[in-house]
């Protein structure tokens, strides 16, 4: 039984860079791990870890014989630099790992140095799923800690091309509990959220209406990119306040096209993440164009 969204992995050749741009530029808690992630696991590793929301993994391969490092290195070589995980959990990830493969899931044989299992992309819509064990990371921001006042993630955002497909894998074949799906005929958006037991939200999302702005958004995306994860959306008290401090920053944002009142941080500023920050009104109704808050 998958039980909990814990975070999803961005992977970068750059590591100080990216750890830099999170700790200083969007102002998160960073821990840096790779005292112990390159011996054991043969990465560079560190965990954002705001309050509220998903955490944040930050990966570099390190040492191209282990199989983590080729993992992260065929990726950058195939998408380049961007999403590239979701991390579910569950309390024993070997059973799960046995029943979602009876499900028809491409679960992969256990890495080795890995402290949990790998479902092929190919099953979940281009999406890298890992199901470790419940509570795989506990680490906290230090008492206090303010920062930007940005929250972890609230909503993965998977791009498909077939939506009642993808809520057939993530609801069906992964246990989730799926909302129904929203067709906004205004926005030409279908969108759905799927919610683990004990937190994080995953959003699937898809073209309703290419001619309408959000599908025509959406549509020159699917384009160019293949379908998988596509933004990660975070929390702020007042995001638009934030566009100078950012900007300052060297991490340049702009005014949500689609989300009122929300900004967003292009992937090429942001190691090919679309970040999107959000207000901490939003509601947890996926809005016009389905793709966030």
């Amino acid at each position: 039984m998958i039980t909990a969204m814990p975070r999803l992995a961005i992977a970068t050749a750059d590591f100080d860079g990216i750890v830099h741009a999170f700790r200083h530029g969007l102002g998160m808690p960073v821990i840096d791990l790779s005292a112990r992630t390159v011996p054991q696991l043969g990465a560079r590793i560190a965990m954002c870890v705001p309050d509220g929301g998903s955490h944040i993994e930050l990966m570099s391969p390190a040492v191209p014989e282990a199989p983590l490092s080729q993992s992260l290195q065929r990726f950058l070589d195939r998408r380049g630099q961007g999403l590239f995980a979701l991390m579910l959990e569950a309390p024993d990830p070997d059973q799960a790992a046995t029943a979602l493969a009876q499900r028809g899931l491409a679960v992969l044989p256990l890495m080795a140095g890995a402290g949990g299992r790998d479902i092929h992309p190919s099953a979940t819509h281009g999406v890298l799923i890992r199901v470790y064990p419940d509570r795989s990371f506990t680490g906290q921001a230090p008492p206090g800690w303010t920062g930007r006042g940005l929250s972890g993630v609230q909503r993965a955002v998977i791009a498909v091309n077939d939506i009642d497909a993808a809520i057939d894998t993530y609801g069906r074949k992964l246990g989730l509990a799926a909302q129904p799906i929203v067709r906004d005929a205004q926005r030409g958006i279908a969108s759905a959220l799927v919610r683990p037991p004990a937190g994080g939200m995953i959003e699937l999302v898809a073209v309703h209406d290419p001619a309408k702005p959000g599908g025509a958004r959406l549509a020159k995306h699917l384009a160019t990119h293949p379908t998988g994860l596509h933004a990660l959306v975070l929390h702020a008290a007042d995001p638009v306040s934030l566009l100078p401090e950012l900007s300052a920053a060297g991490l340049p944002a702009s005014h949500s096209p689609d989300i009122p009142g929300a900004i967003e941080i292009a992937p090429t500023a942001s190691f090919g993440a679309l970040v999107r920050i959000a207000p901490e009104s939003a509601t947890s109704k996926p809005p016009a164009d389905g793709t966030a808050p």
